[in-house]
């Protein structure tokens, strides 16, 4: 349905601009809006490659494993019918550090492997468990510390003070993330404890 909301804003755009004799603005537009994608794709696959080797650190030092038994607790309660020395804690466990260092990307394959781990405790083969759709909830709400991805951003189009969203980033994943555990817990309620 997206591909054909964004097909339908780009013919509307050449459209107009066909019938308003502007269609040299959007020649111009296309070659700056490439040049500006290449230039911002370079920007970001630095910032990528640093922050995901950091990651990779975390990961050999240990220092990802400590912060799932850390969060050990919360994500029991979080997702009680997943068995205790299950692999997907783990999983879910580096899928949310990561998104707590502000490392989407490094967050997504972990993200996937737990949701692979989740598939294989779900009984039914057709749909999503209850527990993937919890998870798929507390991931998108993503907690971060640090907005790696926005300070990028910002810094690239020469902000004067790339990090000063650090703030408003950490209340509104905080807010984000509250009220993902909150949905979880009511909807878990609403259906009386009964899970799939």
């Amino acid at each position: 349905m997206l591909n054909f909301l964004w097909a339908g804003f780009i013919l509307l755009g050449i459209l107009t601009a066909a019938f308003t004799g502007k269609m040299h603005a959007v020649t111009v537009g296309m070659a700056e809006s490439a040049k500006e994608a290449v230039s911002v794709c370079i920007t970001m696959l630095g910032v990528l490659s640093m922050w995901t080797g950091f990651m990779n650190i975390a990961d050999k030092s240990g220092l990802t494993e400590k912060m799932t038994k850390a969060m050990l607790p919360l994500l029991k309660r979080l997702f009680p019918d997943i068995p205790k020395d299950d692999k997907a804690f783990e999983y879910i466990g580096s899928n949310i550090t990561a998104n707590i260092l502000g490392l989407g990307w490094a967050a997504t394959p972990a993200g996937i492997y737990a949701m692979q781990a989740l598939d294989r405790l779900n009984r039914f083969r057709d749909e999503a468990s209850d527990m993937m759709c919890d998870f798929m909830i507390f991931n998108m709400s993503s907690l971060q510390i640090i907005s790696i991805n926005i300070i990028a951003y910002r810094s690239r189009y020469n902000s004067a003070n790339p990090s000063e969203i650090i703030g408003a980033g950490l209340i509104a994943t905080a807010v984000s993330t509250a009220a993902s555990v909150i949905f979880i817990f009511l909807r878990r309620a609403a259906v009386g404890g009964k899970r799939k």
